[in-house]
């Protein structure tokens, strides 16, 4: 499913991206067209992309095309997703340790699509930290690793 969904392929289409997306939340999906994992979340965020297309955009990375980004947002582990607003970083809480990024694939579409009107109704009110509307059942959970400490 994920040849549905624009990939960006350079650091440079990336920055362009986070740039010149105004007024949507872009999600950007950071993992590997192979993995079944990422397979499984890219057919979620394609089947909700035209309902959401008044809200988000939503763009495939691949983690191994921008290791710069994948070193920025420490992206051990994949799928990671992360959300944008207006260029500006938006975090959520899911009450794990980590607030910049989903880490793992959503359970439902519906799971996807409440995050999503959260984080914009959130960021159009000018918050740069939500609450996650998704039930804690349905977040996957993982350890931090943190290299080189």
């Amino acid at each position: 499913m994920s040849f549905f969904l624009p990939k960006l392929q350079t650091k440079k289409d990336i920055d362009h991206i986070i740039k010149t997306v105004a007024e949507r939340v872009l999600v950007l999906r950071f993992g590997r067209d192979q993995d079944p994992v990422c397979l499984q979340l890219d057919e979620i965020l394609s089947k909700t992309a035209h309902d959401l297309s008044k809200m988000a955009a939503i763009y495939l990375v691949d983690v191994d095309s921008v290791p710069i980004y994948t070193r920025y947002f420490d992206i051990s582990y994949i799928p990671s997703t992360v959300f944008f607003f207006n260029g500006q970083h938006m975090k959520v809480d899911y009450g794990s340790p980590d607030h910049t990024k989903f880490v793992g694939c959503f359970k439902t579409k519906q799971d996807f699509i409440d995050l999503i009107e959260v984080i914009f109704r959130g960021a159009m009110r000018g918050k740069l930290i939500v609450h996650s509307p998704i039930d804690p059942r349905n977040i996957p959970k993982y350890d931090l690793l943190y290299h080189g400490i």
